[in-house]
This record gives structure tokens, C-alpha cells and sequence, in this order.
């Protein structure tokens, strides 16, 4: 986990932009709610508003990036409405919230904007409870909303829009299907009865602090797709809230709110929140629980008491997510991980017939956002693996083939690069063996994708010239693929 963390490479620096325009962002739209003369409360919530435009927005192109955060407070305003105007009736609300979470995991269908808009909307009313807001505050609520959305915008498109200069981001199209076919459905269903149970449970556990166990269950669910990937979500998201607890011992309850170290804290939270993200979400939480404490030691309620019950209902939350998977409409990990290793498969081919075209040449092809949908796709496929490379998976055989797959993969993807690099080299000619070699690509990703059962044959040594050395090492690890997965039916990792 820690290796993960601190050798994982980062390509332009993406991932430390990333986090650096996020707290410039939020500090902005606090900054600004400053200004406009709000309380504290309306500066934590223009602050988690803007944490959200810059973090959950994630359409493919900067156009469609601004138009979803346009959108945000459109979703977001309503639900805070709804949420403070139920505020004293208990069971209207708890029945609004459950159909926020329905709602929201079913927008995923619509792609990322749906899934952007459907977390903004859950966690509008997650922080209407947080804060126990009444009608009364609405007016500063919304305005808080509003200028801090904007704030983030100006910042995230105006002062540093370093995604102009990268190349479109690879987005996963929508799951295919209709009705209880379709995994965006299922989900809803599941986080719906999930979140009921934690809503119930946690009540039972703490009649003020109840909502951490429905958001535990929510974010339970974000960006996972399968039983095991939400299973291991789960238990991600228990490690990192014990960890963030530990160290809100030692930093977040000395410094019990005072402002000018809690700010530079929250800075840093914020910081490695965005940075881990997409490496570690145990790691996230961890900074997500030092985040809440420091805003709970802001509003003068934070006790060690305080975070065992954290604890406590986060394990609640927890709990409703497993039993909703395992229990209600589950959809398997072998399924999930077939349809993401094939995508993978299918790309690996795409991007060696672009970069084979562009050394012949050709003045349309580009590699380069086919590399980049490339590694989307293997960061999907990790995580649907990621129940069978789990220390806890009891079944070696298999959590050995998993691993073997994702080596193999990472494989080809670095071979990828090479070629796409030696393709972006104008100096670069071309060999009349590229097209044969690229043929070969193909034909073994047919067979990989289509299950047959003939032998995929190992290249001979690769020749000297570079181009042709990277597609010999595609080919050698698309040959050694064929073992794992084409596995006998008892120890299978992916169904054909």
C-alpha cells in the first residue's frame, strides 16, 4: 500500500496538478465565502462544493467538463431544499434520502455527467445533515453553492486548465442493457436497500451522527461494479477510516480547531485526497477522516468519543453494502472482469494498428488517445481483479492467474508505449514487417476475445530495429495471456 502510494509513477505529473489545483480551488471558494460574509457554516459547505466540482467531474473533454459543473447546482440547490425543508420530519426524510441514493446510482447509465450530477446530489443532502441545516440558513446555503461552484470553475477553466494540452480522457461507455439487466439498475437497487439498512442501523447506533453510515454505503458504491469489487471497496473503506482515525489522535484533536493550523491541515488533507485517489482508495480515506475531523474540531465538537462512533458507523455502512451485494441482484466479478479484459484486448489492437499506421506515414493517425484509453481500461481492470489479488482471497490458484493477467497486460501496455514513442518520432521509417507484425496482433486478440481454443505461437527473437521489437513483445504477451485465461472451468479467472 505504500509502495502504491509513493513509486507509483506519474505521467506529466497529472495526478500532482491534480491536487494542487484543488486546493487552490477550494481555498478560493472558501476565501470567497469569506468574503461575501458567511458563517462557518457556509463556508464548509461552499468548500465540499467545490471540492466536489473538482473532483467528480471527469467528462472526456474540457467543453463537457464545463457544461456538467454548469449543471451541478442545477441538481445540488433542489436536493438542499428538500433536504433542510425535511429537516424536522424524520421519516419524509430519511425517505427522500433513500431516493437520492436510488436516483443517483441509476444517473451512472448516463455516463460520467450522470454519475457526476448523482454524487453532487447525494452529497448536498449528506451535508444538510452534517451541518443540521434548517429553512432558515437556505439563503446562505445556496449562495455558498453557487459562488463556490464558480470559484472552482474560474480556477479549474480559466487559471489552470492544464486538460487543454492533454489528449481527450478515455471515458468507459455506459453499461449496456435494459431493466435488471443492466448494471447501473442493479445498483440502485442494491445501494437503495443498502443504504435503508445503514440508515436504520445507524440510527439505532447515534440519532445525530446516523448519516455516516448511509455515506459509508454510498461511496461503498461509487465506481465499483461487481460483488467482489464492492466487497473490497468495503473493506478498503474500513482500513482507511481506522488508519485516518489513528492519525486523527495524534494531529486533529491537539490542534481541536484552532484556525490557523486546522486550515493548513485541511490543506494538506485536501491535497492527498486528490493525489491518492487514483492509487489507493484506503489511502483516500484515510484523508477523507482526517478532513472530517479537522471541520468537526472547526465547528467544536470533535472528541475521541466522536471518533469511535466515525468508526462504528462506517462498519454499519460497511455491512449494509455486503449484504445489498450478496444478497440482492448480485452481479459477479468473473462477468465483470471478462467484459474489461476484452475492452483491454480490443485496445491493445487499436493502438498498435494507429501507431504500425502512423510509421507508414499516414497523416490521421494518431496513437495517443488510444494509449490513453488503454490505461483507463487497465485501471478498470485492476479493479475488477481486485477481489482476486486480494491478501484475503482464500482460493491461490486463482489469485495467482489474476495476478498473471494484470503482469501480462502491463506488459503489453509498456510495450504500447514504446511503439507510440518511436511512432512520434518524425525520423522515424518505415519496415514493411510492421503490417504483418501488426496482422499477428490482431489475429491473437480475436482469438484471446472469442475464447478459441488454437495455440497462440511465441514470436521468434525480436529483430533489432525498435519498432519491431515492441510489437514482438506485444505479441509474447498476448501468447502468454492465452494460459490464464483460457483456465479449466474449476479454477477459471474469467468466463470465455
Amino acid at each position: 500500500m505504500l509502495k502504491r502510494v509513493f513509486v507509483a509513477p506519474d505521467p506529466g505529473r497529472v495526478r500532482l496538478r491534480f491536487a494542487a489545483r484543488a486546493v487552490l480551488g477550494i481555498g478560493l471558494a472558501v476565501a470567497v465565502c469569506g468574503l461575501a460574509g458567511h458563517s462557518l457554516a457556509g463556508a464548509v459547505t461552499g468548500g465540499l462544493a467545490a471540492l466536489l466540482a473538482l473532483f467528480t467531474v471527469a467528462d472526456a473533454t474540457v467543453r463537457g467538463q464545463a457544461v456538467t459543473t454548469a449543471l451541478l447546482p442545477v441538481v445540488g440547490v433542489p436536493v438542499l431544499a428538500a433536504a433542510a425543508e425535511l429537516h424536522d420530519v424524520p421519516v419524509a426524510r430519511d425517505l427522500a434520502f433513500l431516493a437520492v441514493v436510488g436516483a443517483g446510482v441509476y444517473a451512472r447509465r448516463w455516463g460520467p455527467r450522470g454519475h457526476s450530477l448523482g454524487v453532487f446530489a447525494f452529497m448536498t443532502f449528506f451535508v444538510a445533515q452534517f451541518l443540521h441545516a434548517t429553512p432558515a440558513r437556505l439563503p446562505e446555503l445556496y449562495t455558498a453553492v453557487l459562488l463556490s461552484v464558480l470559484s472552482a470553475a474560474v480556477v479549474r477553466f480559466g487559471l489552470w486548465c492544464y486538460e487543454r494540452r492533454l489528449p481527450p480522457a478515455a471515458v468507459p461507455a455506459p453499461a449496456a442493457g435494459s431493466g435488471l439487466a443492466r448494471v447501473t439498475t442493479r445498483q440502485a437497487v442494491q445501494a437503495t436497500a443498502g443504504a435503508g439498512f445503514a440508515l436504520v442501523v445507524g440510527q439505532l447506533v447515534s440519532g445525530q451522527r446516523w448519516y455516516w453510515a448511509v455515506g459509508a454505503t454510498w461511496w461503498i458504491f461509487v465506481n465499483t461494479a461487481s460483488r467482489g469489487e464492492t466487497l473490497v471497496r468495503g473493506f478498503r473503506r474500513v482500513l482507511g477510516t481506522v488508519i485516518g482515525i489513528c492519525l486523527g489522535f495524534l494531529v486533529a484533536v491537539p490542534v481541536h480547531g484552532a484556525p490557523l493550523p486546522t486550515a493548513v491541515l485541511v490543506a494538506v488533507a485536501v491535497f492527498g485526497i486528490f493525489y491518492t485517489a487514483a492509487l489507493s482508495y484506503t489511502w483516500m480515506m484515510l484523508w477523507v477522516t482526517l478532513l472530517a475531523e479537522l471541520l468537526y474540531g472547526l465547528l467544536g465538537v470533535l472528541t475521541p468519543g466522536l471518533l469511535a462512533l466515525r468508526l462504528a458507523e462506517t462498519g454499519v455502512g460497511a455491512a449494509g453494502a455486503a449484504l445489498a451485494v450478496a444478497l440482492l441482484l448480485p452481479v459477479t466479478t468473473h462477468a465483470t472482469t471478462d467484459a474489461w479484459i476484452q475492452r483491454a484486448l480490443r485496445c491493445v489492437h487499436a493502438c498498435t494498428a494507429e501507431a504500425a499506421a502512423r510509421l507508414a506515414g499516414s497523416a490521421t493517425a494518431d496513437p495517443a488517445p488510444r494509449v490513453a484509453e488503454l490505461e483507463q481500461l487497465l485501471g478498470r481492470v485492476r479493479l475488477s481483479l481486485a477481489p482476486l489479488v486480494h491478501p484475503l482471497n482464500p482460493m491461490p490458484a486463482r489469485k495467482a492467474r489474476a495476478r498473471r493477467v494484470l503482469a501480462l497486460l502491463d506488459d503489453c501496455a509498456r510495450e504500447i508505449r514504446g511503439l507510440v514513442a518511436i511512432a512520434a518520432d518524425p525520423e522515424a521509417s518505415h519496415d514493411a514487417r510492421l503490417a504483418a507484425a501488426c496482422w499477428r496482433v490482431e489475429t491473437a486478440v480475436e482469438a484471446l476475445t472469442a475464447g478459441r481454443a488454437e495455440p497462440l505461437h511465441h514470436p521468434a527473437e525480436p529483430p533489432a530495429e525498435p519498432a519491431l521489437a515492441h510489437l514482438h513483445g506485444v505479441e509474447r504477451a498476448l501468447a502468454d495471456l492465452a494460459e490464464p485465461l483460457r483456465a479449466p472451468s474449476g479454477s477459471r479467472l474469467v468466463g470465455a
